[in-house]
């Protein structure tokens, strides 16, 4: 696994710029990268230098690359049902910040999470998932414990979707390996939630709670 020139590599601050003006690229019907020229993939084929690294939910309808407007190699993109975190994701994460050096993390969720649903209907309706699902929901579960299910069912699933972004992000946050790279280097970790009605991504600017 060969390292990446971390001086090839913009600062967190910038990665986030990037991904914000991408974003409004996105909304006003103006996206950069419709086509890739073969000369920019072969290129790409010699290692990958991506600015930014997203856990975002499987969900077909959010396309992080798409979102931000984004062209081949300029997002390492990990995603799973309801964007949460497992050994196996972690496993990634570590490997795009100790061998590509990502110097932003963001935690992509999005309006109407089908996983998100289903975790709030089992907590507090007693709906019963299939074994592997319900093993998925476990991730999701400990997020939803201040929400109040009394609730109209769109506040609560407002809630549950920016509830399970900060729990993911918090989780990475506190992880050992995360830690032990605090002042060693250029990271930040964000959350976003992308609005299915409109296409913008709300970055979630205060630390989780």
């Amino acid at each position: 696994m060969s390292g990446v020139p971390r001086d090839s590599l913009p600062s967190s601050a910038e990665a986030l710029r990037r991904l914000k003006a991408g974003n409004a690229r996105f909304l006003a019907g103006q996206a950069r990268f419709p086509t890739v020229q073969k000369e920019i993939l072969a290129n790409l084929a010699k290692g990958q230098h991506p600015f930014a690294t997203i856990l975002g939910c499987s969900d077909s309808r959010v396309p992080p690359e798409l979102v931000f407007d984004a062209s081949f190699g300029e997002l390492f993109v990990i995603r799973v049902a309801g964007n949460v975190i497992d050994p196996a994701i972690a496993g990634s994460l570590q490997y795009a910040g100790v061998h590509l050096h990502t110097p932003l993390l963001v935690v992509l969720g999005h309006e109407g999470c089908g996983a998100v649903e289903a975790a709030i209907a089992e907590k507090f309706h007693g709906h019963a998932q299939p074994q592997r699902i319900a093993l998925l929901l476990a991730n999701i579960t400990p997020a939803l414990e201040g929400i109040d299910p009394s609730l109209a069912p769109e506040a609560v699933m407002h809630a549950g979707v920016e509830a399970n972004v900060r729990w993911t992000l918090r989780r990475v946050i506190e992880s050992p390996e995360w830690q032990a790279r605090i002042g060693k280097e250029d990271r930040q970790a964000v959350g976003a939630i992308y609005e299915m009605s409109s296409g913008r991504v709300r970055f979630l600017e205060s630390p989780p709670e």
